[in-house]
C-alpha cells in the first residue's frame, strides 16, 4: 500500500521499508546521486543513505570505517547495539530525526541518515560539503579600502562570515525551511538583546505563513512574500553582499535574513536613505566620507531630475535668467527633443543590459563601439543633438553612482515619467510630477516604517547622520527607527 507522502510517516524498524520508500517516492535506483551503503554490524543491519556532490566523502569514509571497526571492537552486546553504534559516530553533529519524511529531506539537503535494524528513528549527520565559490569582493560593492570577504552562495559560509565579525553571545541565528519542493534554508539573524522582539516576531511569522513550491530564485522570492511590493519599483529592503556592512546593521539593530544559494543578505527594516548609503563613506575619515556622500546624493538627484529640468528650460526659455540662456540646443532637428531623449536613454538601458550579457573580454570593445561609433554617427546623420547626448550621459552617470542597483531603476523610471508630464502640461507638469513623485514616497511603508525617516517624520538628530558622515565615537545612539531594545551604542 503506497505511503502517504504528505503525512508524517515514523521511521520504521524494518530496513527494508525505509528502503522502499526511497525507492517509490524520492527517486533511489532511477536517479544516480542517491545512494545507500549497507553492512552488517554486531549481525544486525545498517543503512546508510547520502546525496552524491551534497557530502563530504572524506567524512563520509571515516564514519564507514568507525563503524565498521564496531565488529571488531570488544563491545558486542546485542541490547546496547544502537547505543554503540550512536557513540561512534565521531562528529561535531548528530542528531535523531522520528519521521521517514525528515529523513529524506535531510539526507536530499546533503546530510546523511543512518537508519538501523529494530530502531524507529534515524541518526541524521551533517556532512554537507555544497559546491561553490570562495569568498570574495563583490562586484557592486567595491571599496578602495577595507575588506575584501563578500557573501558565497553557502549559507554557512555566510553565517560564519557575519560571526566572525559579531562574536556576541546574544547573536541569534533560526533557521528554517522554506518551498514545499525545494526546502530552502532560510535564517533569521538578530541580537537578541538589541533587536525589537515585535519584529523579529513579525517576520517570523511571515516566513513561517510563506506557501509556495520553491523559492529557486532566492533571497528576491523571499522579500515579495515579506513587503508584497506590488508593482512599487522602489526597493522595500535592503540587499548586500558584505559581511561587514551585514555585521555592521545587526549592532544597530536591524534583522537580517539569509537565503541559502543567494550571494547577497536581506536588511530589514530599510528606508530609502539606506539604499543612498555605502562602506566606502565609512571606510575613510568623516571629511571625506561626508564628501563622498554629498557627491553621491548630487548624482542621485541629477539622475532622476536632471533631464526633466532641462526639458523644461528648453520649452520655457523665460525661465532662465540671461546668464544661463545659452543653455538649450543649439542645433534645429527634425526629431522631437522628447523623442530623442527617450530614444538616448533608451540607448543607454539597452548598453548596460548588453555589457551584462557579453564576455569581459567583449565589454570593452563593445563600450568603445557604442561611444565612439553609435553615437558620433547618431549626432552626425541629425537622430540626436549634441546636448541631448550631453544631458542624458550625466543623467545615466548619475544612475550609476546609486550604490543600490534597484533605485537606479526605479529612479529612472521617475525620470522618464517626470519627463513625459513635463511635455505635456510644462511646467504644472513638472511640479506636480514631483509633488506626487514626494507625497508618494512618504505614504509609502515598508513593514511599518516610513519609507522617508528622518526627513518625513522629520528627525533632526537622525537627518544629520544622514547629511554628515559622523566619526564612530560620535554615534552614541542606535537608530530609533528599528525600535532598538538597547539604544545606547556607548555608554560613556
Amino acid at each position: 500500500m503506497p505511503v502517504n507522502t504528505k503525512s508524517e510517516s515514523p521511521v520504521s524498524p524494518k530496513l527494508y521499508e525505509n528502503e522502499n520508500y526511497f525507492k517509490d517516492y524520492v527517486g533511489m535506483g532511477t536517479s544516480f546521486d542517491l545512494g545507500v551503503r549497507k553492512f552488517t554490524i554486531m549481525g544486525k543491519g545498517v543503512n546508510l543513505y547520502y546525496v552524491t556532490g551534497l557530502c563530504d566523502s572524506q567524512y563520509l569514509i571515516l564514519i564507514l570505517t568507525a563503524l565498521a571497526d564496531i565488529n571488531n571492537s570488544e563491545q558486542k552486546d546485542p541490547d546496547k547495539f544502537k547505543e554503540i553504534v550512536e557513540n561512534r559516530l565521531a562528529h561535531q553533529q548528530v542528531f535523531k530525526v522520528e519521521t521517514i519524511q525528515r529523513a529524506v529531506t535531510e539526507v536530499l539537503s546533503g546530510l546523511v541518515a543512518i537508519m538501523l535494524e529494530g530502531a524507529d528513528y534515524a541518526l541524521v549527520v551533517d556532512v554537507r560539503s555544497y559546491p561553490g565559490r570562495t569568498p570574495e569582493e563583490p562586484d557592486t560593492e567595491k571599496v578602495v579600502r577595507g575588506a575584501r570577504d563578500g557573501f558565497v552562495e553557502n549559507i554557512i559560509v555566510n553565517t560564519a562570515l557575519i560571526r566572525r565579525r559579531v562574536r556576541d553571545e546574544r547573536l541569534r541565528y533560526e533557521i528554517m525551511r522554506i518551498g514545499e519542493r525545494s526546502k530552502t534554508d532560510v535564517c533569521v539573524a538578530y541580537i537578541e538583546d538589541i533587536a525589537s522582539k515585535d519584529l523579529v516576531d513579525l517576520l517570523k511569522k511571515e516566513l513561517k505563513e510563506i506557501q509556495v513550491d520553491g523559492i529557486t530564485m532566492g533571497d528576491k522570492t523571499v522579500e515579495e512574500f515579506l513587503v508584497k511590493q506590488g508593482f512599487n519599483p522602489f526597493p522595500m529592503v535592503r540587499y548586500t553582499e558584505r559581511a561587514d556592512v551585514a555585521a555592521n546593521h545587526l549592532v544597530e539593530g536591524h534583522v537580517i535574513i539569509i537565503v541559502d544559494t543567494s550571494p547577497s543578505v536581506i536588511i530589514t527594516p530599510t528606508t530609502f536613505f539606506h539604499h543612498v548609503q555605502h562602506a566606502e563613506e565609512y571606510r575613510q575619515a568623516p571629511a571625506i566620507g561626508t564628501f563622498l556622500r554629498w557627491v553621491r546624493f548630487l548624482g542621485i538627484l541629477s539622475s532622476t531630475f536632471l533631464l526633466p529640468l532641462w526639458f523644461l528650460f528648453i520649452l520655457e526659455p523665460s525661465l532662465l535668467p540671461k546668464s544661463l540662456s545659452f543653455i538649450g540646443p543649439n542645433e534645429q532637428t527634425n526629431i522631437p527633443l522628447v523623442a530623442q531623449i527617450f530614444l538616448a536613454d533608451f540607448g543607454i538601458e539597452f548598453l548596460r543590459m548588453a555589457a551584462i550579457h557579453t564576455p569581459t573580454a567583449l565589454s570593452t570593445a563593445m563600450g568603445l563601439i557604442a561611444a565612439v561609433l553609435i553615437g558620433q554617427i547618431a549626432i552626425d546623420v541629425g537622430l540626436f543633438v549634441p546636448e541631448v547626448i550631453l544631458y542624458v550621459s550625466v543623467a545615466a552617470i548619475g544612475s550609476f553612482t546609486t550604490p543600490s542597483y534597484e533605485l537606479s531603476v526605479a529612479n529612472k523610471i521617475v525620470r522618464l515619467l517626470l519627463l513625459a508630464v513635463t511635455a505635456i502640461f510644462h511646467v504644472k507638469g513638472l511640479v506636480i510630477g514631483v509633488t506626487v513623485f514626494i507625497i508618494y514616497l512618504a505614504s509609502t511603508r515598508t513593514l511599518n516604517t516610513p519609507y522617508l525617516w528622518p526627513f518625513l517624520p522629520f528627525n533632526a538628530a537622525a537627518f544629520k547622520q544622514i547629511a554628515v558622515r559622523t566619526s564612530v565615537p560620535g554615534a552614541k545612539l542606535r537608530p530609533s527607527i528599528v525600535h532598538p531594545q538597547d539604544i545606547y551604542r556607548q555608554r560613556k
